[in-house]
């Protein structure tokens, strides 16, 4: 009897190792949760080729709807969080260094993809006015996009590394952690507001 109620203790032990080693994902893999992970946050300015309305209130209820229907993940990453909201800005968090691939769906702009290469873990990329096309992206302003890393430190200064973001080689700037209180929130995207919705 005690013989076979060991046997059973030993079983269900093996068991549960082999399904533990079934789940585990590879710390280094781009699917697993990163312990360094990166913020990306920006704003969408437009589908390429869209057309714009000449009366204000029309084309702000155009972008509305538009931006509405657009969406934003991390390829391969089931753990980035984030989305799009109605003014077009973004966030996506929980975004595994050094490389990842975001990814918009817009109406118009199936697919579009915008690469991330060599960002250091912890850091926050602000990437503004993005326009989407049919698998691409194309940033309006490239000499505006920022890569900080939070660090202890008054001012902040370059690092000497370089990240590439959407194919633009972008200086990594140490930022005081007192400057990094953002990289949570919405960016306000310039020139563009949403009217205000009466209910």
């Amino acid at each position: 009897m005690k013989s076979s109620a060991f046997l059973l203790v030993v079983l269900s032990l093996l068991v549960t190792i082999a399904l533990l080693g079934c789940n585990e994902t590879p710390s280094d893999s781009p699917h697993a949760l990163s312990r360094e992970p990166i913020s990306v946050r920006g704003w969408v300015e437009d589908v390429d080729g869209a057309t714009r309305n000449p009366i204000a209130e029309m084309e702000i209820a155009r972008r509305q709807e538009q931006f509405a229907q657009t969406s934003v993940w991390v390829e391969g990453n089931q753990y980035a969080s984030g989305g799009v909201s109605e003014n077009g800005a973004f966030i996506v968090l929980d975004v595994p260094p050094p490389n990842a691939t975001l990814g918009f769906q817009a109406p118009g702009a199936d697919g579009a993809q915008l690469t991330l290469q060599n960002v250091p873990g912890t850091a926050d990329v602000f990437i503004p006015a993005l326009f989407l096309s049919k698998g691409k992206v194309r940033v309006g302003n490239p000499k505006a996009i920022q890569v900080r890393l939070p660090a202890n430190i008054d001012k902040a200064k370059p690092t000497g590394a370089f990240a590439i973001i959407a194919g633009h080689k972008v200086p990594v700037m140490a930022t005081p952690l007192r400057e990094m209180m953002d990289r949570r929130d919405y960016p306000s995207p310039g020139g563009f507001r949403p009217v205000a919705i009466v209910r």
